[in-house]
């Protein structure tokens, strides 16, 4: 399997934990990224309200390239934003004539022509339909089984396009935590908003969103994302959230768990970075995460001794 990769500025900057374990847990599953040569922002929030059609023609750059330059192949997007940016070239303007047409207009100053044949995907939907969940568990060395995970999905890739989950009851990330030995914490806000840019202008709106959230994870060892954004609220604000009536969760991205499983260590993950996730959370995860790989060594160890 092999995808044209687009990290977006947010995974090359203030998540780039979440780059480096997709990429890391991508190659151990034997799936190829090449990164689109030469890509560019794709307008994230900011571009609409300036220009609605540069909101178009930033995101069909890339998508552009991909086509010429990579043979049309499958595009891979992690970060939410970037996947919904890229994903409503093709809902928006592929069949619209007069809108199409002025986004290749611009592109025609860079030598490209859009034409709409290139497929937006997420990680989520890449794990469950094209690696599949029981290749996840064969790569799995330290099983989860004796933890508890909140998947949270947040807004953007389910809305307002459901192209491989449902909106109202998000479940493709629960065969993934499955495949790891988690248990997967039962709730009702996976699909909530964390209070996304209002986080700025109206951010005791947003606080009360996280707060939310977290109060639902009661009982779970941790929540895991797939969203920059969401993760930035959900671990930036946490201590106000509490303050506010949450709870303290630990927050980390799937790709980092799944990346744990495969026994790549806290290291390779960047763990560090994740800023609920204190020394004392991570020693709390190698114990749960750990334990029974830990029991099998010594029994195995045992039965050597005695023989």
């Amino acid at each position: 399997m092999r995808y044209a990769y687009y990290p977006g500025c947010s995974l090359r900057e203030s998540a780039s934990e979440f780059d480096m374990s997709v990429q890391a847990i991508m190659e151990r599953l034997d799936v190829e990224l090449e990164e689109i040569p030469d890509w560019t922002c794709c307008g994230a929030s900011a571009a609409e309200p300036v220009s609605k059609l540069m909101n178009y023609v930033l995101p069909a750059r890339n998508l552009a390239i991909v086509e010429k330059e990579m043979g049309g192949i499958d595009v891979l997007a992690p970060c939410s934003a970037c996947y919904l940016n890229l994903l409503k070239v093709n809902r928006e303007i592929i069949g619209h004539r007069h809108l199409h047409g002025k986004v290749n207009e611009v592109l025609a100053a860079s030598g490209l022509i859009y034409g709409g044949d290139v497929k937006v995907r997420h990680l989520l939907d890449v794990l469950l339909n094209d690696v599949g969940a029981k290749i996840v568990e064969q790569k799995v060395t330290d099983n989860l089984e004796e933890m508890k995970v909140a998947p949270y999905y947040g807004c953007q890739i389910i809305r307002p396009y459901p192209v491989f989950d449902d909106p109202g009851r998000p479940t493709s990330m629960e065969p993934i935590l499955k495949a790891l030995g988690a248990t997967v914490h039962e709730w009702d806000v996976g699909n909530r908003c964390c209070g996304a840019s209002l986080m700025v202008g109206h951010r005791d709106v947003a606080i009360q969103s996280v707060a939310t959230i977290l109060n639902e994870a009661e009982g779970a060892d941790a929540i895991v994302t797939v969203c920059p954004l969401c993760q930035m609220n959900l671990e930036a604000y946490q201590r106000q959230a509490v303050k506010s009536g949450g709870r303290y969760v630990p927050v980390l991205y799937l790709s980092q768990l799944i990346g744990l499983a495969f026994g790549m260590g806290e290291d390779a993950m960047q763990l560090k970075k994740n800023m609920t996730l204190t020394r004392r959370v991570r020693n709390d995860f190698n114990t749960k995460a750990w334990r029974q790989k830990a029991e099998i060594e010594s029994s195995s160890e045992a039965s050597e001794m005695s023989m």
